[in-house]
């Protein structure tokens, strides 16, 4: 039989433990509130946090709003601030707990649970 070598595809997901992430990249649909925040790690992991600031009814999200508004606040380190341009995330660093997080919703693919990567302790 042949063996066939495999490369490193680049992706893994990132470990659990404390880790420090550096804002690399910001794309908000101010149009519909949709905000995604991708961060690095110093060992190259990528992780993204993704909010949905305006619901589906075309109104305020306040969850996602306040989850957020503390990203924001402790990515910049300015918790009197009351409005950013989301670009001034990009190359501020977060100190992060990262939990994994089983999902009950099982992958059609799989047949195993989607696991969800979270930030905790920011």
């Amino acid at each position: 039989m042949s063996v066939i070598k495999l490369v490193d595809t680049g992706w893994s997901m990132i470990p659990e433990g404390k880790t420090v992430l550096k804002v690399t990249d910001v794309d908000y649909d101010s149009d519909f509130g949709k905000l995604e925040i991708k961060m690095t790690s110093q060992e190259g992991h990528t992780h993204s946090e993704r909010y949905r600031l305006i619901n589906k009814k075309g109104e305020s999200n306040e969850g996602a709003n306040k989850a957020f508004s503390f990203f924001a606040k402790t990515a910049l380190n300015n918790f009197a601030l009351d409005a950013i341009d989301p670009n001034d995330l990009i190359d501020c660093y977060v100190s992060a707990t990262i939990e994994h997080v089983e999902s009950d919703t099982i992958s059609e693919k799989t047949g195993e649970p989607f696991v969800n990567v979270r930030l905790n302790n920011l």
